[in-house]
């Protein structure tokens, strides 16, 4: 369970919402560092939703550093998720396909390469290093090794939802609002 932080957390970074005021992302949670959300504020990108009680100060200027923060501009989530290691490991729960390790987690061709097998979101799926290895260059079937879900390409949609089940360490108290984990307060 995330710890909820009543104290900025290291480095002050701030909650990056769509126009929509529903985070970019979950996993990894859409945050922004400090000195780019003061950017985007002078740039009139983005509204502020909440603050720290930290203030920065230039010779002309000082405002309260932002911990929540909404763009104008909303930005669409309908394409389809790049096809990364990470994102493959996102879809699969960061658990082997095979044994549901989430240890030495690697990619493996369900169809090996040599059977013709291509590196695609239907044919890649997260394996741990002693079950790809036990797998090694066999179909799953003559392996014995069937994956326990079909690999297929996800929506950003599933990817988000997926991550949900994932929160960060530590989740600032004016963020709460804006994210939907189940915690506890902690001072």
């Amino acid at each position: 369970m995330p710890e909820v932080l009543t104290k900025p957390p290291q480095g002050r970074p701030a909650l990056v919402l769509n126009a929509d005021y529903r985070p970019l992302s979950y996993y990894p949670l859409s945050l922004w560092p400090w000195q780019d959300v003061v950017k985007a504020v002078f740039l009139d990108r983005v509204d502020i939703i909440a603050e720290y009680d930290q203030i920065v100060r230039s010779p002309s200027f000082e405002m309260r550093l932002p911990s929540v923060i909404a763009l104008r501009e909303f930005v669409r989530q309908d394409r389809s998720p790049a096809f990364t290691r990470f994102n493959v490991f996102l879809r699969d729960g960061f658990q082997c396909v095979y044994c549901g390790s989430d240890e030495e987690l690697t990619f493996d061709h369900v169809i090996p390469r040599s059977k013709g097998g291509r590196t695609s979101w239907s044919n890649i799926a997260t394996a741990c290093s002693p079950c790809n290895l036990k797998k090694g260059g066999k179909m799953p079937a003559e392996a014995g090794m069937i994956p326990n879900r079909k690999p297929l390409r996800p929506s950003n949609y599933q990817l988000q939802e997926i991550g949900r089940r994932f929160p960060p360490n530590f989740l600032h108290e004016t963020w709460m609002d804006y994210l939907y984990w189940d915690v506890e307060l902690e001072s």
